[in-house]
């Protein structure tokens, strides 16, 4: 376990591409929603990055930080953890006024049944979050989840292509970015809009889960039967180097790995490291959520973890007994129901 640390540890470590363009920033880096299953590793690459760069600036992670030992974990990387609900206007405009701003802040699983909550956070305080910031840059995490379907031969949907959410969730992504957009025109805010699917680390991801799937002869649902992939180590730092490309109008960016990934071909991979046999239900479908990331690849260059890469690291992780999170990411779903 020791040797597969380390080994993942030196892939998720910041390029010199990152350190040159931390810094060339001016100001402080502020991610709001640093609670989540991204925050903690995007705050702990941006801190590492601003070190190796030399430039004196400030990493400040915002959450609720209602989960046990988080402070503690981004205090240990050095990142400045503020308690704060977002939601509460009082705790939001008491926020640094800072010149990079990272927003993660969102709700996707539960939705069903708290539709209000979900639009209150993903489209409501994103407009409260715009007029607090509107003298920063700001890069919006998004989703595939706002483009519809495309055929799987098609290399998936880019940036050109118009939005047609499925289910609230989808929809309220898109009124996030809305809001933004608006508030980028009125008040000449650049924001780039991150639109990423799937990241993927060694706890959680769409690759854990069709590797536990494989692991222990569950049958997994084929009729999503195409995905895009990308290790979060990469797209932590595209992430980053996006408060780059901030703009007027405010930039659509899609963040995900160059292949259209069959799910049947991901689980036969780890089927030849498990020596199993994967099992598979429902009928595969001929179109799915895919995006087209050449754009990104184009500012940015290949993510440099590949597909089958991150297949092996998630098969020894499994093996060796590595923590994951359960957090699934219904990459299945077809209705928009999450």
């Amino acid at each position: 376990m020791k040797q597969l640390e380390t080994l993942v540890d030196s892939l998720l470590q910041p390029t010199d591409a990152l350190v040159a363009d931390i810094a060339s920033l001016e100001g402080d880096i502020l991610i709001l929603g640093v609670g989540g299953k991204i925050g903690p590793s995007l705050a702990k690459l941006a801190k590492q990055a601003v070190d190796r760069s030399g430039v004196k600036r400030r990493v400040i992670g915002v959450s609720r930080l209602t989960e046990p030992g988080l402070k503690e974990q981004l205090e240990g990387y050095g990142v400045e953890a503020i308690a704060a609900d977002l939601l509460n206007d009082a705790d939001l405009q008491a926020l640094p006024d800072v010149k990079n701003v990272l927003y993660l802040a969102g709700t996707k699983f539960g939705t069903t049944g708290k539709e209000a909550f979900t639009w209150a956070m993903n489209t409501y305080l994103p407009g409260r979050v715009a007029e607090k910031f509107k003298n920063s840059r700001i890069v919006v995490y998004s989703t595939g989840n706002v483009y519809p379907f495309t055929p799987v031969f098609s290399g998936g949907a880019d940036e050109s292509v118009a939005p047609a959410p499925i289910g609230e969730y989808g929809q309220s992504c898109l009124g996030r970015e809305r809001i933004f957009q608006h508030f980028s025109g009125k008040y000449n805010t650049p924001v780039l809009v991150y639109r990423l699917n799937y990241a993927n680390d060694l706890h959680y991801g769409v690759l854990l889960e069709i590797a536990k799937a494989v692991r222990e002869e569950r049958p997994i649902d084929i009729r999503m039967g195409h995905v895009n992939v990308i290790w979060q180590g990469d797209a932590n730092e595209m992430a980053l180097r996006a408060l780059l490309h901030c703009n007027v109008p405010a930039k659509l960016l899609n963040i995900t790995g160059p292949e259209t990934a069959s799910v049947k071909w991901i689980a036969g991979e780890f089927g030849k490291l498990f020596g199993k046999v994967p099992q598979f239900s429902g009928e595969e479908q001929p179109t799915a959520l895919l995006s087209n990331a050449a754009e990104s690849f184009r500012l940015f260059g290949y993510p440099k973890v590949s597909t089958l890469q991150m297949i092996g690291l998630t098969a020894a992780w499994l093996q060796e007994g590595g923590r994951t999170i359960q957090k699934a990411t219904h990459f299945q779903e077809r209705e928009g129901q999450f």
